[in-house]
């Protein structure tokens, strides 16, 4: 085990960090899956989560990743759902990536998304804001086309000084070019995780209004854990959050949310420092879901 020295010598082990929270090319990041986990490594986690919006088209190149690279990668999946106050999005650790059915749900929701971005070049058109679709469609590569890539064209264009001030003035929820999205809802986003053999965890449940009050139902809907630790939470919204999972026997998980070209601001890939044992913790849960064969706590039918 690696090893520093504390005061007079004697010998500690150094703290193991990992990131859950994480997006590639594969969806609306900016950092192929590979470079991803290369940057993972340079900065020293142990572990991360390729959690791609509604795609898990970078998990095998990020997981072959991490077998040559030495840094355990999750396959994981941030699913989007709407409630009628804004958007709700549900983490699954674990999942069966490979499911059939499962990806062709995902391919619908990647469609749709290629729609929605289609309508907000339009909307940004007709504000005086052309872009070119095919530019669009570069910056995204061989992911699924999204907001960000959006903004990165309205930056190129000189249209926005950078991809925040995008999001803040045109494309977020209420911009003037925002479209909604396929609709899903947080309990059906859980099955579906459950259904693929994934945790999961609600993410992010302090940004914008809040989703916080939505726990006892999504607890009963076959919830596992809430992301207690993000970007930009202070030490006592994170206090909070760690009070509520234990209310509710939730267990914690934690990550970035780093998407790469400041799309989440602030967002900075380990930051905040999340130790190991909270993956062990996640781990632990994933193997008694499992191993509960028996009826779930949401509906009382078999997983």
């Amino acid at each position: 085990m690696a090893t520093s020295y504390a005061p007079r010598g004697v010998l500690l082990p150094i703290a193991r960090y990992i990131d859950l929270h994480t997006h590639t090319t594969a969806s609306d990041g900016t950092t192929p899956p590979r470079a991803l986990v290369e940057l993972a490594r340079n900065r020293g986690l142990a572990a991360i989560a390729i959690s791609d919006h509604d795609s898990t088209e970078g998990l095998d190149e990020a997981l072959a990743a991490g077998h040559d690279l030495n840094v355990d990668v999750i396959p994981a999946v941030e699913m989007s759902t709407d409630i009628s106050e804004g958007e709700v999005h549900v983490l699954g650790y674990f999942i069966n990536h490979h499911d059939r059915r499962f990806q062709t749900l995902l391919r619908t929701l990647r469609e749709a998304r290629l729609g929605r971005a289609r309508k907000m070049v339009d909307k940004l058109a007709a504000l005086g804001m052309p872009l070119d679709w095919g530019r669009v469609q570069t910056f995204a590569g061989s992911g699924a086309v999204g907001r960000p890539h959006v903004a990165m064209a309205m930056v190129e264009r000189g249209y926005v000084p950078d991809i925040r001030t995008a999001f803040d003035l045109y494309i977020n929820r209420n911009g003037p070019a925002y479209v909604e999205r396929y609709k899903l809802t947080p309990a059906e986003a859980i099955g579906l995780v459950r259904q693929v053999g994934g945790l999961p965890v609600l993410a992010h449940p302090l940004e914008g209004k809040g989703c916080l009050h939505l726990v006892p139902d999504l607890v009963m809907a076959g919830l596992e854990g809430l992301e207690c630790y993000y970007t930009g939470y202070t030490t006592e919204q994170m206090a909070l959050l760690e009070a509520t999972a234990r209310q509710y026997d939730l267990v914690p998980s934690g990550g970035s949310d780093f998407h790469g070209a400041d799309v989440v601001a602030g967002a900075i890939l380990g930051r905040p420092p999340v130790p190991y044992s909270i993956l062990e913790g996640l781990r632990a849960r994933h193997g008694k879901q499992r191993a509960a064969s028996g009826p779930s706590r949401a509906t009382g039918r078999k997983q």
